[in-house]
């Protein structure tokens, strides 16, 4: 196969967006010179210099040098470091209109794709093992999600929804009109804002065209910042279809898993206490490499704790669901994964009973962006006369779904002198590494 052109959704839904050519861009064939410029939905379509037009692309004639820049594109969408900043690209700029509004969209070389994705997710610094295992897993994950989307039937669901239950899961399938967003959702792209090293560039070519593959299959390669210890299982995150490299595998050099953590019990145990792994480290050195400048904002990870007044998590709950529980008597796990982390949960109040999953769903309902993860116990405290607790404390283990392979243990691993190769192994077992183009 040739390396493929894919279409990234940068900036989306918006009334107005403002833009700048750095370079000299083509339209309905007229040449754009370089400046500034904008667009904004119109009765339906684009206006872009007193016409409408249904979509509108500017062509690039050199796709790998030719530049543009978005303004205030969204970045950390619904994190609790969400924020607004100026970013360029290069390739080519399409905007069309969905729900009423315009997106921009970035059309843009596999490879130059990876060079940003490498430098947005990680550090630039970050080591040479830890960047080539992270240019191969993009690039499967990315290729995996593209030949997916072809398979995906008119009737395919993320949810499922009773008068009880409440169960959805997000993924690539929110994004019909190009193959991946921008954002944490997919995999964060900065486009050349994020400023690459000769370093991310060199991995991003001497590992080129390479995948992870199983049974001859391109990969599904998630990965996500911290697994807490343990990673979990992909049908319990997402879709209920079996990867045999995406199981419960301890971050460590242990074969086996520390206890049965889909146990109430066993899970509580692991939780609250801090055992052995690759990711539950403190070396400034490699958490440099993986968590970025927003990211280290927040500085626990592998163990944390939030706490909340019954006021706080009953108007929070409320808020982010859009039911009304009442006060909140209790939190009840009723289903946990391999990492511990809950699948289902039951939120007991004193007006109404739900149980939510899948993991994200429970992480959005409990926090007003996203609860680092779902693996958590929940202790309440100071009950009234009503027996309804006034404080509750959850404590948990993690950052992020731990599906595949996690950043700061795989950070830690190269740091100890693994290669690339060897980190891949550890996480995605019973995989090869070949070369697709």
């Amino acid at each position: 196969m040739k390396e493929p052109f894919i279409h990234v959704g940068i900036l989306l839904e918006q009334p107005k967006i403002n833009f700048s050519l750095q370079t000299a861009y083509k339209f309905n064939g007229k040449e754009y010179a370089p400046g500034d410029y904008s667009v904004e939905f119109s009765d339906g379509k684009i206006l872009f210099n007193g016409q409408l037009y249904d979509d509108i692309s500017f062509e690039a004639d050199r796709p790998h040098k030719d530049s543009f820049e978005l303004k205030n594109v969204i970045i950390g969408v619904n994190f609790h470091w969400e924020q607004k900043e100026n970013q360029s690209f290069i390739g080519g700029l399409k905007f069309i209109t969905e729900n009423s509004a315009v997106s921009a969209i970035n059309i843009v070389s596999l490879e130059d794709y990876l060079t940003s994705v490498i430098s947005s997710e990680m550090s630039a610094t970050s080591s040479e093992e830890l960047l080539k295992a992270h240019a191969v897993i993009s690039r499967s994950w990315l290729l995996a999600q593209i030949q997916k989307n072809k398979l995906i039937r008119k009737d395919y669901s993320t949810s499922f929804v009773r008068s009880t239950e409440i169960v959805r899961w997000y993924d690539r399938e929110d994004h019909a009109n190009f193959d991946v967003c921008a954002d944490d959702h997919c995999q964060r792209y900065q486009g050349v804002t994020k400023q690459s090293t000769p370093l991310v560039k060199q991995v991003v070519e001497q590992t080129r065209g390479e995948v992870l593959t199983f049974n001859g299959t391109i990969c599904d390669a998630r990965f996500s910042k911290c697994c807490g210890g343990v990673t979990e299982t992909f049908e319990n995150v997402w879709e209920p279809v079996i990867h045999p490299y995406l199981q419960a595998k301890p971050d460590s050099e242990a074969g086996a898993l520390p206890a049965d953590l889909t146990g109430e019990e066993s899970a509580e145990k692991w939780i609250r206490t801090s055992p052995p792994a690759y990711c539950n480290t403190q070396n400034a050195k490699v958490l440099k490499q993986v968590l970025n400048d927003y990211d280290q904002e927040t500085s626990d990870f592998y163990r944390w704790k939030v706490d909340y007044s019954q006021h706080e998590l009953a108007n929070l709950i409320r808020e982010r669901s859009g039911i009304d529980f009442g006060e909140i008597i209790d939190m009840q796990p009723l289903e946990r994964g391999t990492s511990g982390r809950i699948i289902r949960l039951k939120i007991i109040g004193t007006k109404r009973v739900m149980t939510i999953g899948k993991e994200l769903e429970i992480r959005r309902t409990l926090s007003r962006s996203h609860l680092y993860s779902s693996a958590f116990v929940v202790d309440a405290y100071d009950e009234n006369n009503e027996g309804v607790p006034q404080l509750f404390t959850l404590t948990g283990a993690g950052w992020g779904h731990g599906v595949g392979l996690c950043q700061i243990g795989a950070a830690m691993m190269a740091e100890k002198g693994y290669s690339y190769e060897e980190i891949l192994h550890h996480y995605f077992p019973d995989t090869k590494i070949n070369n697709k183009y």
